[in-house]
């Protein structure tokens, strides 16, 4: 895993309340919520209240799930890394539970307790394959039997695309061996992101023996299109996120956008 004082230092400076604000980020946050909201409405149909459906976010940040959840009655457990985001959250005055922790040790926390758990942002700073193992063995844990895990990864070609080709860092990242000869991103702890394909995903999966209910594309080609998808009106715009929907589990499609969402379930 990265530093801790590298990935505090990075999140002091980057905005993710902002990123999921903008429109790109929108399309990734809209799409995500459907479908914990699906899996939150299976809970319902089973009979479960809305204040015992808990859910944990873990990689919290600064709420930009947990608090929407809360405050639609659900039991929200907020556990994030970096102070900075922490204090963000603690400030918004919400009913998350929200406490400082680390994904790889989540020893705290009850066992089968959770009827949904996030994994959103840890994996995209684990860069061993083992600490990706640790986190989704803690998340695992604590679920409860027949519970819904949801994990977010970075992709790959996304990052290849934009970084070596878009970007114009092919020649430098050629020269420092950061590429495997089919192009799979080998990613050191200073670069703060690990990059995955659906393949090394698959193999995770199978060692933590979880199953999977479905994967997605939370945003599609939004990340690629920043700039003209803030020159679209708001109807424009809805358009755009109704197509994003009617696209994101179109298996042809998993793994082009910059991130996927694996939803298993234990």
């Amino acid at each position: 895993m990265a530093a801790m004082t590298e990935i505090e230092a990075y999140y002091n400076k980057f905005n993710e309340e902002k990123r999921l604000d903008s429109r790109h980020g929108r399309v990734e946050f809209n799409t995500s919520m459907k479908y914990i909201h699906d899996y939150i409405n299976e809970c319902r149909y089973r009979g479960i209240a809305d204040s015992n459906i808990h859910i944990l976010d873990i990689g919290a940040g600064t709420g930009r799930y947990s608090v929407p959840l809360a405050d639609e009655g659900y039991d929200v457990t907020a556990v994030e890394l970096v102070k900075h985001n922490l204090g963000i959250l603690k400030a918004k005055k919400s009913s998350v539970n929200a406490r400082q922790g680390n994904a790889l040790n989540l020893s705290k926390l009850p066992e089968n307790f959770y009827d949904v758990t996030l994994l959103f942002g840890p994996m995209y700073h684990l860069f061993s394959h083992e600490d990706k193992i640790k986190a989704l063995s803690e998340a695992k844990r604590i679920t409860k039997p027949g519970g819904v895990i949801f994990v977010a990864y970075v992709m790959n070609e996304y990052g290849v695309i934009t970084y070596c080709f878009k970007e114009r860092h092919i020649r430098e990242i050629m020269e420092n061996h950061r590429l495997t000869e089919d192009f799979h991103t080998v990613s050191q702890v200073e670069n703060l992101y690990d990059y995955v394909r659906i393949e090394d995903i698959n193999k995770l999966n199978q060692q933590c023996g979880l199953k999977r209910k479905m994967i997605i594309s939370p945003d599609g080609a939004a990340d690629y299109m920043r700039q003209y998808l803030n020159k679209l009106d708001e109807e424009e715009f809805q358009y755009f996120l109704d197509y994003q929907l009617s696209i994101c589990e179109r298996q042809d499609l998993i793994g082009a956008g910059a991130h996927t969402v694996d939803i298993l379930i234990k």
